[in-house]
């Protein structure tokens, strides 16, 4: 007689996640599933995640524990190579974007199927990714590497609305910048942001692209905030977590394409889904591809 193959629950979890609350977080997740098959992995360590792959069978359920980063880091490394499981997401990172741009509360899972069969992808520094909510070119990757370098130094959580105010007034320098849309140019003088979006949400509530539907994602978006100096800016920035920035069209801006390149004439921060690169030029953003859609160079 065949042995009938065990049903386990496989717990992936950012030990860094929700300042620094990821561990126990997948936790308290174990003892709610009070399934007795259940195991942790952490998903940061290399051996640990090589030892979870081999281990995953497509009768088992996967909960994914962290934040936009956690997310990221697992759909370009990790669920390429899964069985075709069920996976679940709980949301226990600082910022959440992901979860409250497909409006779920932070104590339920999320089904990840319906998110992860179509992501739109990110060239930068010769490295493709693939992400969720969004691609961020400006003051917000300035944000994200002044944030980690707090983090390193300090035990409270990063306020990212004070990192971003302080940019504004005293530390960053806006840039010029060339958008490049399905092989039209566009170009902006005095450059504050100029985030690419597969969703409506990123840094922590933010909602630079209002109208962007990432189930709906034929294009991705981009906003261009530009022109105005830095009062006028710091007076306008606030609006953006309402989304009703979008009114200043003067100052703001948003494209819709296929493939969509910034570049920009000084180097600078970027990040994707909270994860920050420094000291770049550019990056080029293609949309999925739809049915019998070709990829464009």
């Amino acid at each position: 007689m065949e042995q009938t193959k065990q049903k386990h629950i496989r717990i992936l979890y950012n030990p860094k996640a929700g300042n620094g609350e990821g561990k126990q977080t997948a936790e308290a997740v174990w003892l709610y599933s009070k399934e007795p098959n259940t195991d942790c992995y952490d998903l940061t360590d290399p051996r640990v995640c090589e030892q979870f792959i081999k281990e995953v069978t497509a009768d088992d359920t996967v909960i994914l524990c962290g934040g936009d980063g956690t997310l990221m880091q697992f759909v370009n490394s990790v669920e390429p190579l899964l069985p075709n499981c069920r996976l679940l997401y709980y949301a226990s990172g600082s910022g959440n974007d992901f979860a409250r741009d497909v409006d779920s509360p932070k104590s339920e899972s999320i089904d990840l199927f319906p998110y992860l069969s179509n992501l739109p992808s990110v060239t930068v520094n010769g490295q493709t990714y693939r992400f969720l909510n969004g691609v961020g070119f400006g003051i917000d990757g300035y944000c994200c590497e002044e944030g980690d370098r707090l983090r390193k130094t300090a035990k409270k959580a990063v306020n990212y609305t004070k990192i971003a105010i302080k940019g504004l007034l005293f530390h960053y320098h806006p840039t010029n910048a060339v958008v490049t849309v399905d092989g039209v140019e566009h170009r902006y003088r005095n450059v504050w942001l100029a985030p690419t979006m597969n969703g409506r949400y990123y840094g922590g509530g933010m909602i630079p692209t209002p109208g962007q539907d990432r189930l709906h994602n034929e294009t991705v978006s981009t906003l261009i905030m530009h022109g105005a100096g830095k009062l006028r800016t710091l007076f306008i920035f606030p609006s953006i977590f309402k989304g009703t920035h979008i009114r200043h069209k003067n100052v703001c801006e948003v494209l819709h394409g296929r493939v969509i390149s910034v570049a920009f004439d000084n180097p600078t921060p970027l990040q994707i889904d909270g994860e920050t690169f420094t000291n770049v030029t550019d990056y080029t953003v293609r949309a999925p591809l739809q049915n019998d859609d070709t990829k464009t160079s």
